[in-house]
């Protein structure tokens, strides 16, 4: 029998060049026919012209666009896949017209604000994709007549802050302790900062919002509806279109507010404090937020041997002697004194909880910081039960054994217990003692590292079961985690988005199903994690704007063809 092989082999050499040679043409066609497209539908008055906020793979500006938001290093590398094209819109107009022009091309369109979605879905695609990237739209507009803050998409929650600061010592916002976390993914993902006892997450702060739907239309709260409203404030901008921008009320902060940072091992008695922090923490003062991270570290007291330190870091509403009185009271175990206090003002504390040194002036709060990545992974859990003494000491057991994985325990109550589950697609509210981030980095590139710490991470969540909400075990959307759900958009990405959806909005999720499927029927709005269609919209298995198949399935799939029917 004649051997088919030498004829074979050509044929697949030649499809190989191919691809690789499409692959680059197709970047620069999608580019003619993506910016002929944004001159036809964009009316800007904007005086930049529109090829130069397209970016090509050919651009020699493109990497360093793409790279400059990237915060997970796990994404950042020569195997992620990257988008054909990066779109950095400077008015209203090119988001609109971006999203129309996508659509036509039948490119995916992934959305990104600040680039610190844990899981980097605002910047790879298994798909072929474009990103529409935020960041020349953060103008933000503080007025204090009125009590609000107008922020766009791309701002950063630390030029949010600073611009708050310029206009009154005694406004702040409840917002995230990372200065460079963009308002958009941060807000419409329920996002929330020091102060949630007092004022709840910054979604319940939210008075109006812009955003561009799948009609490339412009709409505000008034023309979307209350019911797309609700869903973009914790239900994730980008299942429902492309958040603008947001209106924020502001709330007050006393000229002085206290901070302090007290660490104790388990050599120091740390378990007992940990015991009384379940208590005390989502129970006291509501302007009293004590965050305590646990991790495991070497000891000083038995060399060799590995330990557990805590480190209850937190901020007050007050001065520091009212601080000491209440928690002399409330936790003798922390043993509190007026020496471990710093008084300062809110700006100052915004960042002190950055890890900026005392003393540094409130502008550092502008820098952005790109190219600023780690290799890192986060899950997250709710506590609703306190875990006992001996569930405390095997868990440190359990963490000592790992190696390198820390929790960190956010407390709830106060204000966050008096607002309904359903009054934002953020569910977890009265009932939750406290919310856990599963928090790792390391710097070592090579994939042995990153499989070492990933398993970690996931053996200790597997660990934490017994301990945290059952049915559904829930989680937190910011910190996005891949490893609770994908949704791949086929015949089942009902099914698929319900895995995840209920952990993340437990009850609200056929709301926000009700809500994606009336507004974006189609589901142009997706990503591998967001609101599916409701099944019975017949919009499901059609869904994805470009049926084609991605070129690397279509690669194997014309070689298995090949060999088989030759």
């Amino acid at each position: 029998m004649r051997s088919t092989m030498p004829r074979i082999l050509p044929l697949a050499v030649l499809f190989v060049v191919f691809y690789v040679s499409a692959s680059w043409a197709a970047s620069g066609s999608v580019y003619d026919n993506f910016v002929q497209c944004l001159n036809t539908k964009a009316n800007s008055s904007s005086s930049t012209p529109l090829a130069n906020i397209v970016f090509a793979q050919n651009n020699p500006s493109y990497t360093s666009v793409l790279r400059a938001y990237i915060r997970n290093s796990r994404f950042n590398k020569t195997s992620t896949p990257k988008p054909v094209l990066i779109v950095t819109p400077s008015a209203e107009s090119h988001v609109q017209a971006s999203v129309l022009c996508a659509k036509q091309l039948g490119i995916q369109l992934k959305i990104r604000s600040g680039g610190h979605d844990y899981e980097g879905v605002s910047y790879w695609s298994d798909q072929t994709f474009i990103v529409l990237d935020m960041f020349n739209l953060r103008s933000i507009t503080v007025d204090i007549k009125d009590g609000s803050v107008w922020a766009q998409a791309g701002a950063t929650l630390g030029e949010m802050y600073y611009r708050i600061w310029e206009k009154s010592k005694l406004h702040g916002f409840p917002a995230g302790v990372c200065e460079t976390v963009g308002v958009g993914g941060h807000i419409s993902g329920g996002g929330y900062g020091n102060m949630l006892r007092k004022y709840g997450l910054a979604v319940d702060n939210v008075i109006d919002a812009q955003i561009v739907d799948v009609q490339g239309r412009l709409l505000d709260r008034k023309s979307m509806g209350e019911d797309l409203f609700w869903a973009i404030k914790g239900g994730g901008g980008g299942s429902f279109g492309v958040i603008i921008s947001y209106k924020l009320k502001l709330v007050s902060v006393p000229e002085i507010v206290t901070v302090f940072r007290v660490e104790r091992t388990l050599e120091e008695n740390a378990t007992a404090v940990v015991l009384k922090w379940q208590e005390v923490a989502p129970t006291t003062d509501d302007g009293l937020f004590m965050r305590m991270l646990l991790q495991p570290v070497t000891s000083k007291v038995k060399k060799g041997e590995k330990t557990v330190r805590i480190s209850i870091l937190a901020e007050f509403l007050g001065n520091a002697d009212q601080l000491v009185l209440l928690l002399g009271k409330e936790f003798p175990e922390l043993g509190l004194k007026k020496e471990n206090c710093m008084e300062m003002s809110w700006i100052d504390s915004v960042l002190w909880w950055a890890n900026f040194d005392n003393g540094t002036k409130p502008e550092a709060l502008l820098n952005r910081n790109p190219n600023d990545a780690n290799f890192l992974k986060r899950k997250s859990d709710y506590v609703q039960t306190p875990i006992s003494k001996d569930g405390l000491e095997w868990l440190w057991k359990k963490m000592i054994e790992l190696g390198k994985t820390g929790l960190v325990f956010n407390p709830y109550g106060g204000k966050m217990s008096q607002i309904p589950a359903s009054e934002t697609p953020f569910p977890h509210r009265a009932g939750n003692l406290f919310k856990i981030q599963y928090s790792v980095n390391w710097e070592d590139a090579g994939e042995d590292s990153e499989k070492n710490y990933l398993t970690q991470s996931r053996r200790l969540y597997s660990y934490m079961t017994p301990f945290v909400s059952k049915n559904p075990r829930s989680a937190f959307l910011n910190y996005r985690d891949l490893d609770i759900g994908v949704n791949t958009f086929g015949d089942n990405s009902y099914e698929e988005g319900k895995v995840y959806g209920l952990k993340y909005f437990n009850d609200n999720f056929d709301r926000l199903l009700k809500v994606k499927t009336a507004v974006d029927p189609e589901n142009f709005f997706r990503n591998e994690q967001s609101i599916p269609t409701l099944p019975n919209g017949n919009s499901d298995v059609n869904s994805r704007s470009s049926s084609t198949l991605p070129m690397g399935k279509l690669f194997v799939l014309l070689i298995c063809l090949l060999i088989g029917g030759w």
